[in-house]
C-alpha cells in the first residue's frame, strides 16, 4: 500500500494520498491539485476517490477541480449539505480503495459533518493501521468548536467530547493519527509540531483528552478561544459549493504608481509581500506588509478579508506568482492588480516612500521607563498568559480586522510578537492608521534569549 502526506507549511495544512492495487484516494486536498495528479502519475496510480473530512473553513479546497480532472468520486458527511456532485457518508459508511478498507467515523464537534477515516490495509492485517482525523483530533490539541451558524460552541464542544471518547479513544493505542493541520493553524489552540502521532500517545499527552468530566471539557474548550477570522465562514461556503478552477482566474494587471496613489487616497488596500526588513527600510505609504516567508495567506485572510481587492507590491514576478497562488488558497481571488515596477517604480515616479523604524530588545529594555513609549504585544492569549513583558499592553493581531487597539496617538508604540513576523503586520496596520510605530526585531523570543525580565498572567482561583 502507498501512503503519502503532503504538508503545506504556509497554511499548516496536511493532505493525504493513499493507494492500493493502483487505485488511489486523496483526502482534504489543497486548492492547487497538480501535486496529487503528478504523484499519482509518478507511481502509476489512478485517483478514483476524494474524501473531505469536513467543510474546511481556513482554506479553499481543490476537491471539485480534482474530481473534474480525474473523474474521481467525492465523499463528505451528509450534514455538510454540499451542493457539488458527491456521495454523502454517515457513521459506518465503508469505501474500498483497492485492498484498503476505509471506514467512516462520524465525529461531529469541530463541525456537524466532521468525519474521520479509519484505514485498514487488508493485504497486511485485518486491523486498522491509521486514522485520518481531519480537524477533530490534532497532535496535542482538538478542533475549535465555534464554526457553526446553527449550533452554539457549547453544543459543538459536547459533541466533540462524545466523538473523542466514544469513537477515537476506543481505537487501539498503536493506530497512527494523521490530522489535517499542524502547529500554527487557527483551527486549534495548542498543536504540537509533529506531523503524526498515535492514539496511545494522544491518550496520554493531549491536554483535551485529560479532561474526563464532560461539563468541564465543554467549559474549557469554549473559554478563551482565539478570534475566529471572518473569512472562515466564507471559505466554508465556497467549499460547500466547490471552488472554481485556478485556471479560470484572470491574469494580474499592472497598475501605474500614480493610479495606485489615487486608489490608496480613496481607501484601497496595497499588500506588500516583501520581507519585513525591506518593508521597514522603504515602502509605499499606507501599504500593509504581510511577508511571503510566514503564514502569509492565513494572515491576509484574517486582517484583510476575502473581498479587500488589494494591489500587490513585490520585487519580482516570482513573488507575484507565489502571492497570487497563496491568496487563492484562502479564497482571495479578486485582486486589483500589482504595482508596476514595485517600490522602485513608485520612487522612480517621484513619489515619496515611507519607512518603519525598528529597535532591538536591548533598546526596548532601556526605554521601558520612557512615559512616551508604550509596548504592544500582539501575540495570542496563550502566549501572553505564559509570559510577557510586565509593562506591555496586549491586543492580539487576530482582532485587528474587527478593530484596531484604542491607544493614544501621542505615544510611540513599540510592537512585538514572538519572532517579528506578526508584529510587522500589526505595525504596518497601525502606521497606516496614523500611529507612531516601532517594530521590535526578534520579538519575545529575542527578549527571552537576552534573559530580560518577564511576568506571567495570574491564574484564576490561585
Amino acid at each position: 500500500m502507498y501512503f503519502e502526506q503532503f504538508y503545506l507549511g504556509c497554511l499548516a495544512h496536511a493532505s493525504y494520498l493513499f493507494a492500493s492495487d493502483g487505485e488511489a484516494a486523496v483526502v482534504d486536498p489543497q486548492r492547487d491539485v497538480e501535486i496529487y495528479i503528478e504523484a499519482a502519475a509518478k507511481h502509476g496510480l489512478k485517483i478514483r476517490h476524494i474524501f473531505e473530512t469536513h467543510l474546511h473553513a481556513d482554506f479553499v479546497s481543490g476537491h471539485k477541480e480534482l474530481a473534474a480532472r480525474t473523474g474521481a468520486t467525492i465523499y463528505i458527511g451528509k450534514a455538510a449539505q454540499a451542493t457539488f456532485p458527491h456521495i454523502g457518508v454517515t457513521d459506518g459508511s465503508e469505501v474500498r480503495v483497492g485492498r484498503c478498507r476505509v471506514n467512516l467515523l462520524a465525529t461531529p464537534g469541530h463541525t456537524l459533518e466532521s468525519s474521520c477515516l479509519l484505514l485498514t490495509d487488508e493485504e497486511k492485517s485485518p486491523t486498522p493501521f491509521a486514522v485520518l482525523t481531519g480537524d477533530t483530533l490534532f497532535i496535542g490539541d482538538i478542533g475549535r468548536p465555534d464554526l457553526s451558524e446553527t449550533h452554539t460552541p457549547q453544543e459543538l464542544a459536547g459533541m466533540m467530547y462524545d466523538s473523542l471518547h466514544q469513537k477515537l479513544m476506543t481505537l487501539p493505542n498503536e493506530v497512527v493519527v494523521y490530522p489535517a493541520h499542524g502547529a500554527g493553524s487557527l483551527c486549534g489552540r495548542n498543536m504540537r509540531a509533529e506531523r503524526s502521532s498515535t492514539i496511545g500517545t494522544e491518550r496520554l499527552t493531549n491536554y483535551a483528552l485529560q479532561i474526563k468530566d464532560r461539563a468541564e471539557f465543554i467549559r474549557q474548550m469554549t473559554s478563551n478561544l482565539p478570534a475566529r477570522p471572518d473569512y472562515f465562514l466564507e471559505d466554508a461556503a465556497i467549499n460547500r459549493a466547490g471552488a472554481t478552477p485556478l485556471t479560470a482566474l484572470p491574469e494580474l494587471q499592472p497598475i501605474a504608481p500614480a493610479e495606485l496613489k489615487h486608489l490608496l487616497d480613496n481607501g484601497a488596500s496595497a499588500l506588500d509581500v516583501r520581507p519585513g526588513d525591506q518593508f521597514a527600510a522603504a515602502h509605499v505609504p499606507g501599504s500593509i506588509n504581510i511577508a511571503l516567508s510566514g503564514q502569509f495567506a492565513s494572515w491576509a485572510g484574517a486582517v484583510l478579508g476575502l473581498w479587500s481587492r488589494p494591489v500587490l507590491i513585490a520585487d519580482t514576478k516570482d513573488q507575484l506568482t507565489e502571492a497570487r497562488m497563496r491568496l487563492a488558497r484562502v479564497g482571495i481571488e479578486d485582486l486589483r492588480g500589482y504595482l508596476d515596477g514595485g517600490v522602485e517604480g513608485w520612487q522612480g515616479a517621484g513619489l515619496d516612500l515611507a519607512h518603519l523604524p525598528q529597535m532591538t530588545v536591548q533598546e526596548l529594555s532601556q526605554r521601558l521607563d520612557d512615559r512616551h513609549l508604550r509596548v504592544l504585544d500582539v501575540r495570542r492569549q496563550g502566549e501572553w498568559d505564559a509570559a510577557h513583558i510586565a509593562t506591555a499592553d496586549w491586543y492580539p493581531l487576530d482582532r485587528f480586522k474587527a478593530a484596531l487597539p484604542q491607544l493614544e496617538h501621542r505615544a510611540t508604540l513599540a510592537v512585538h510578537c514572538k519572532s517579528g513576523y506578526r508584529s510587522m503586520i500589526a505595525a504596518s496596520l497601525l502606521q497606516r492608521a496614523g500611529y507612531d510605530v516601532i517594530n521590535v526585531m526578534g520579538g519575545f523570543d529575542a527578549w527571552e534569549k537576552a534573559q530580560l525580565p518577564t511576568t506571567a498572567a495570574a491564574v484564576v482561583g490561585a
